[in-house]
């Protein structure tokens, strides 16, 4: 599963955003607009690292910040329109990629990987909510 998710990760190879940039972009895309601690615990990444994605996203128009009405130490991300545009155009070449992919598979093996897509979704749901 690693292996499979690192390949689509890859797929979009334009050069403008690194694989960790267009995995942070993706969560303020489906998540946002969110906290910036939001953001920090649903990547696990350390707050430098965090920092010099966002910092990227922000030169390149892809993701705004805010402060927080009611308190200015809490920060806000959202996705701008190119932001949604480009994370748009990455899942649709990802998809691509993987219906290229399971085009290659037999029938069999493509029932095989239907049968296992609701277990696989209860090991994601078990992990996320171990890490809660």
């Amino acid at each position: 599963m690693g292996r499979l998710g690192r390949t689509l990760r890859l797929t979009h190879v334009d050069g403008s955003l690194s694989p960790s940039q267009r995995e942070v972009l993706a969560t303020i895309v489906r998540r946002g607009p969110l906290r910036l601690s939001e953001l920090a615990a649903e990547e696990g990444l350390n707050p430098t690292m965090l920092s010099r994605i966002l910092s990227h996203l922000e030169s390149t128009k892809f993701v705004t910040r805010r402060p927080d009405e009611a308190d200015a130490r809490v920060v806000h991300l959202a996705p701008t329109e190119a932001g949604r545009a480009l994370w748009e155009e990455i899942r649709n070449e990802r998809t691509d990629a993987l219906l290229y992919a399971l085009g290659k598979l037999s029938a069999d093996e493509r029932r095989t990987i239907e049968r296992a897509l609701p277990v696989l979704e209860t090991l994601v749901e078990s992990l996320r909510n171990r890490n809660l």
